[in-house]
């Protein structure tokens, strides 16, 4: 679509593919990148010409590295952002049709948000997951953290967002976080037979189901406003999360020691 700068929004025999197009970024977001995302999900699901829809990012490297850290460290998110976009969860579940996560190569921070937020998520052997934010100092709160205790549990969970390790694609199976992980070769081909299944069943049926999963997860909604609720001070931004971001552009370990109270 020529309205968008960000991603590639393609139709092709029943399968809306949303691919974030920033690979000189790592697939790496900004609020632009956010509400062109939020405005093809809302196409696709509109569309009756769309069965499924695929999520994925451009190149063999990365599917999606969360916030941009240049955007990030200009000041242009986290206090802003949320009025500028739909969180992933609300993205997805909105969405009708069955929705799968082509993981080609990194899923960090907000991709890692997308990959399992995703009805179904399929990697490549090199892809890998993990939560960035406590690295960077970026806090995120409410369901889009505590989500992913439904999908490996409440120990694997707060290991994953409180240390902001890196798994593999295959650990990520094995944590039942994954459906499916082959070689990149193979990656496109794996992805259209499930889309091809999931084509060839009751759309009606899809409908009800994905919306009875959601139902699943209505009472984390209310949490949405977690954040503003613990009201993180403009001294943090100043300080802590400068440090978090100025540590990972200029590649050294960040200094959190003066920050704990």
């Amino acid at each position: 679509m020529s309205d968008f700068e960000d991603i590639l929004y393609t139709i092709n025999n029943g399968v809306a593919t949303i691919a974030i197009n920033r690979p000189e970024k790592l697939n790496s977001v900004t609020a632009q990148s956010l509400q062109e995302i939020e405005a093809a999900f809302d196409m696709a699901g509109k569309d009756p010409a769309v069965g499924v829809v695929v999520l994925t990012g451009t190149g063999e490297k990365s599917f999606c590295t969360g916030a941009d850290v240049s955007w990030q460290k200009a000041g242009k998110m986290g206090r802003t952002g949320a009025a500028a976009y739909s969180p992933p969860y609300m993205i997805i579940s909105r969405c009708p049709k069955p929705v799968i996560a082509r993981v080609n190569g990194y899923a960090i921070g907000g991709g890692h948000h997308f990959a399992y937020f995703c009805d179904f998520t399929i990697a490549a052997e090199h892809a890998m997951f993990g939560q960035s934010e406590p690295r960077v100092a970026y806090p995120a709160g409410g369901p889009v953290v505590n989500y992913l205790t439904r999908i490996v549990g409440h120990k694997r969970a707060r290991e994953m967002w409180m240390l902001g390790r890196r798994y593999t694609a295959k650990q990520m199976m094995d944590w039942g976080l994954v459906n499916a992980v082959v070689p990149m070769a193979e990656l496109d081909a794996e992805v259209a037979r499930w889309c091809d299944e999931l084509l060839a069943v009751s759309p009606t049926c899809l409908k009800i189901y994905k919306a009875s999963f959601i139902e699943e997860f209505e009472d984390l909604l209310g949490q949405a406003d977690f954040l503003r609720r613990w009201m993180v001070p403009t001294e943090f931004w100043e300080s802590e999360q400068k440090e978090g971001t100025s540590a990972f552009i200029e590649k050294r370990k960040a200094d959190f020691s003066r920050f704990r109270k």
